[in-house]
């Protein structure tokens, strides 16, 4: 099982699918859902099951060989298009909004579209509940989406918070998956905006604690900085060091043990000291099977 969101906990899950195989579970972060076009767009579940789907674009998001069409239709009409969808991602997300409106589960929505895309593994969100991140910069509140993609994370980050968290609880297959698990990782992610959201979930924490089976974290620093995204600003918002120390401070008393690409003293857990950087499909197979047997190690 892995708690994932951004592009490096999809990268550990496609190689832990694997590793795993069919068995592999992943709970996405869906803090960053944004409504626009009349859709319903999550971008960390649906980045996770293109990657385990094989239809991720070279990108590093969106479906493979999509189309914009759309998007260039919408321009035309004068709308301010500052959040690019391919047609085909588009069309997931009106399916999703469709669904939702219909008074079904953002879990169940998840399955239907995970299954047309022929996705082996289950791709859960951390909640049914809406839950969103929300940046607060000065005197302006920016959600998730607006402040990475409109804003290009360029504001000064003042606060983080997650509306919607005091309704919100872990579905049922998440609360099964975390008590049937043989591991738990928590994959090379942002910790603050990635993570953060699914550890805040009411009860999320607590299933982690008691789970049998070992929590371990991967480090998102591969030699010293970080592969892509903005969890530097971020970490430094949340007060903790941009580094392997700082990602085990983020997770004190949740992990059993620490991933990570250079040596740090005093982190409380065991260590795993290897390459985690992962460009390509053999990287991605040899860190998840490594993290794995990491794991497997603490259980003994």
């Amino acid at each position: 099982m892995i708690l994932a969101g951004g592009t490096g906990g999809a990268k550990l899950a496609r190689g832990m699918l694997d590793v795993a195989g069919d068995d592999l579970v992943v709970v996405a972060n869906t803090g960053d859902d944004v409504e626009v076009y009349g859709a319903h767009v999550s971008p960390d579940p649906d980045l996770c099951t293109f990657w385990l789907a094989d239809r991720i674009d070279e990108r590093g998001w969106g479906l493979q060989g999509d189309t914009f069409a759309v998007m260039d239709g919408l321009r035309e009409l004068g709308v301010e298009v500052w959040f690019n969808l391919g047609d085909r991602d588009l069309a997931y997300g009106l399916r999703r909004a469709q669904l939702l409106a219909g008074g079904g589960r953002l879990t169940d929505a998840l399955a239907e579209l995970g299954g047309a895309l022929g996705l082996r593994a289950r791709v859960l969100p951390m909640s049914d509940a809406p839950v969103r991140t929300v940046v607060r910069s000065g005197d302006r509140e920016l959600a998730f989406q607006e402040f990475m993609v409109r804003e290009r994370a360029a504001p000064p980050i003042d606060d983080v918070s997650f509306p919607g968290l005091q309704d919100a609880a872990p579905p049922p297959e998440v609360l099964a998956a975390i008590a049937a698990a043989r591991a738990i990782v928590i994959g090379p992610s942002n910790p603050i905006i990635s993570i953060r959201p699914i550890l805040s979930v009411p009860g999320m924490a607590d299933a982690l604690r008691a789970a049998r089976a070992p929590v371990v974290a991967v480090s998102p620093f591969v030699g010293g900085r970080v592969v892509k995204g903005p969890t530097e600003p971020f970490m430094a918002w949340a007060g903790v060091a941009p580094d392997a120390g700082g990602i085990a401070e983020c997770y004190a008393g949740l992990v059993d043990g620490l991933v990570a690409d250079e040596r740090a003293a005093g982190v409380g857990v065991p260590l795993l000291q290897t390459d985690t950087l992962m460009a390509d499909a053999a990287a991605r197979t040899r860190v998840a099977r490594e993290v794995l047997r990491f794991a497997e190690g603490l259980t003994a």
